[in-house]
């Protein structure tokens, strides 16, 4: 009981809970804590759900979904218009620092891919060539500039689970024909939502806060990996589409080193083919 009293204290605002990993977050947390989620999409499911709110980050104010709810955990899982998103996140960063709340913010391997020749650690300075991963870090440099304790960035690998968007787009190539995209040159390192959202629990339950890299604690490369998850899936024969953006082998892998988890909440890619076969 006193687990669930000390967990339950805390009010969190899930924006982007009707997405994949939003709406996963949503699921694990939602027994343990008053949690709350935005949408975007008119859906019916939601619009039943009374801890979901509709809003549209693009048109809407976010102000006021904030003084319903009074969060103490803000965790940021949108997708959509970059320049919008960094605007958010300074109205965000205003009301983090001014209520003493806590952000979490999901962001990504793509902080470090301008760095080839090796895996990234939290430490390791951001550097990226491409436009997503460019956003990524501006909103990230914004959120470190508030207090240490009130913000947690979590930078995450390429996400796989038997609903992810990646698995479905697969599943339906393979089922209309379509070759899959395969990099044989890309070393990555991955996850999965399952174990993604336990970690998460844990960092809100030990208000764990700075940056976190979330992947594997092994590294593959891209090709073997689909075609991995591919044999777990399905007997059907996929074609596959080779993209080679260099000759040698590329990194965009973001490995655990200051600030690693708890064994039972670190994973290896076996991890996923596992948790897919039972699925």
């Amino acid at each position: 009981m006193k687990q669930e009293e000390k967990e339950s204290k805390h009010s969190i605002l899930i924006l982007g809970a009707s997405g994949f990993l939003g709406n996963a977050l949503y699921k694990e947390l939602c027994s343990y804590f008053k949690t709350f989620g935005t949408y975007c999409v008119s859906n019916n499911l939601f619009e039943k759900n009374h801890h979901f709110f509709q809003y549209n980050f693009e048109e809407d104010d976010i102000y006021e979904i904030l003084d319903i709810i009074k969060p103490t955990i803000i965790i940021s899982a949108l997708r959509g218009d970059f320049s919008k998103q960094v605007l958010l996140h300074q109205h965000l960063s205003e009301y983090v620092f001014a209520k003493k709340v806590k952000l979490i913010f999901l962001s990504s391997a793509n902080v470090f891919d301008a760095y080839s020749k090796y895996p990234s650690y939290e430490n390791d300075k951001t550097l990226s060539n491409s436009i997503y991963g460019h956003f990524k870090i501006k909103i990230e440099n914004m959120l470190l500039r508030l207090p240490k304790k009130q913000v947690a960035i979590l930078r995450l690998p390429m996400v796989f689970g038997a609903q992810s968007p990646r698995v479905k787009e697969i599943l339906k190539n393979i089922k209309d024909g379509e070759p899959v995209e395969v990099f044989p040159n890309l070393v990555m390192n991955v996850t999965s939502d399952d174990k993604l959202t336990q970690q998460i629990h844990y960092i809100i339950n030990r208000n764990k806060s700075g940056v976190f890299h979330l992947g594997s604690n092994d590294l593959v490369h891209h090709d073997d990996f689909i075609k991995e998850i591919i044999e777990t899936l399905t007997h059907q024969k996929a074609i596959y589409k080779r993209v080679y953006t260099t000759n040698e082998e590329r990194y965009l892998a973001v490995l655990p080193k200051t600030n690693t988890l708890p064994k039972h909440l670190q994973m290896d890619s076996g991890h996923i083919l596992e948790a897919l076969k039972i699925n």
